[in-house]
């Protein structure tokens, strides 16, 4: 056990700078002077090098040569070990360390460009990040998919055929229910204008409600809502808007989500690889089956809507059945993080198609705002009218996250699977939700899947709790089902 135990004590020392880093991210993204941007890349790129040089050290082969798990838990932290190790040892430090600052430099870039809706601003900056990312890519890959080789940073054992396929069977039932919805009369939104200190308030006691732990975390305010670390410090970021006030309420769930995941991991994990969400889309299955199996149901929106009324006095709508039908309106928007469930997935599609063809130099930079927006027109039927509603409104290129997309669709898939599992072990969910109990549910989705943190593959976690092998089915049904109800389909 010396090899192992000499290893799991310098990978928590790796962990904890890792942490240190993610807090850098969240600063910069939450209260960091704007002024500070380079200064800001110079910092992430030498913890970078720090971490790159600590990932692909030697020695670390060694010990994982020499390392004997006793058990199933050390088995897996092997595996993940052996997994950054194999990642590190492929990429160059000089790489890893120019991508860490130019991407942390990016963010700041990209939100400037948006506010102004200057894509002409953004497009060089993109344009070096694109050209690492390939290099990058390239590295991992090995002369196989570079495509594919991204992906395993978030979704191991995945690849783009699998995808496609997914995607492809997905999007002919999301497509036809969407028409079908679109033709039936639209239920009215709602009315009047919502104060930002109300929102706030209001945002923090939707997360306390669903289980967040103000004593580990923190809400605060970002251009992109997001959930930054993990252990004993997981933080989370919403957004306001005066005319809109889901965009607060259901961005704080989601994140809420997210954060609870990391949350709830097994303790005896913390500061390892274990000690976090085991893929983005398990992680993504938290956050949306918290936003919208549990928060977008009738039974909670009734609830929801009687703490509308206290927070601002009109809660908009006339009575909770109208509440919950604007709550599930499905229209026309460019939005993909404000997009109702029927079409979220058909954003990430579009999304997903045009980073692999920038990743296999198929299409370059200076092409890519006409090619969202031919794509957005054919896909939705109606123009792009600005930066911000098209290109611009995602971060997600901007630092490099390359093979990220899929996976929002994939955790949508995982929390069909796990939503129905969930109204079968707990058949008094929606008396629960309608008191604003979600203790239920959450406590389900604690015992069954966040408390396993890394300890299983990310497709076998999700048939672990669900008692089924990943498939779009469960979330169809339900799609097909709550939408049918919903417009008398």
């Amino acid at each position: 056990m010396t090899a192992y135990n000499d290893l799991m004590a310098y990978q928590r020392d790796t962990e904890a700078l890792s942490l240190v880093a993610w807090r850098l991210s969240w600063d910069q993204e939450t209260v960091m002077p704007r002024g500070a941007a380079g200064q800001r890349g110079a910092e992430m790129a030498a913890l970078e090098a720090v971490l790159h040089a600590r990932r692909s050290d030697p020695r670390v082969a060694d010990w994982l040569d020499a390392a004997e798990p006793a058990d199933e838990v050390a088995t897996a932290q092997l595996r993940e070990i052996r997994r950054s190790y194999d990642r590190a040892t492929k990429v160059p430090a000089d790489l890893a360390k120019t991508l860490a600052g130019l991407t942390s430099e990016a963010q700041g870039i990209w939100a400037q460009a948006r506010a102004d809706e200057d894509v002409s601003a953004f497009l060089p900056t993109l344009k070096e990040v694109v050209r690492l990312k390939r290099e990058e890519g390239q590295a991992l890959a090995a002369g196989g998919d570079v495509y594919d080789a991204m992906l395993q940073d978030y979704e191991p054992g995945t690849n783009s055929a699998e995808i496609t396929a997914l995607f492809d069977a997905m999007r002919v039932r999301l497509v036809a229910l969407r028409a079908a919805i679109l033709e039936k009369p639209m239920p009215a939104g709602l009315t009047g204008t919502f104060a930002e200190p109300s929102q706030m308030k209001l945002a923090r006691e939707l997360a306390r409600t669903f289980g967040y732990d103000m004593n580990c975390g923190r809400v605060d305010k970002a251009v992109h809502p997001f959930s930054s670390g993990s252990g004993t410090d997981v933080r989370i970021t919403t957004r306001t808007d005066p005319e809109d006030p889901f965009n607060c309420i259901y961005s704080t769930i989601h994140e809420t989500g997210h954060a609870s995941y990391e949350l709830n991991i097994d303790p005896a994990y913390l500061l390892t690889p274990l000690g976090r969400g085991v893929s983005m889309g398990v992680h993504e299955s938290q956050s949306r089956i918290y936003e919208n199996q549990l928060g977008r149901s009738q039974a909670f929106t009734g609830w929801l809507y009687s703490r509308m009324g206290t927070a601002f006095g009109d809660a908009g709508a006339p009575d909770a059945d109208a509440f919950y039908a604007a709550v599930n309106r499905v229209k026309n928007g460019y939005i993909r993080t404000e997009a109702d469930e029927v079409q979220c997935n058909l954003h990430i599609m579009l999304r997903y198609d045009l980073e692999r063809a920038l990743m296999a130099g198929d299409l370059e930079v200076d092409g890519l705002e006409a090619a969202w927006n031919d794509r957005f027109l054919a896909d939705f039927g109606y123009a792009v009218d600005k930066p911000s509603n098209g290109l611009l409104q995602d971060v997600h290129w901007s630092v490099g996250l390359f093979g990220y997309f899929p996976t929002y669709s994939l955790g949508n898939v995982y929390a069909g699977c796990l939503h129905q599992a969930l109204r079968g072990a707990v058949p008094e969910l929606d008396t629960q939700l309608a008191a604003g109990d979600t203790s239920g549910a959450t406590g389900w989705l604690q015992e069954n899947l966040q408390r396993h943190g890394g300890l299983f593959a990310p497709r076998a976690v999700i048939e672990k709790a669900s008692g089924i092998a990943p498939s779009e089915a469960p979330l169809l049904e339900y799609l097909e089902e709550k939408f049918g109800a919903l417009y008398g389909l």
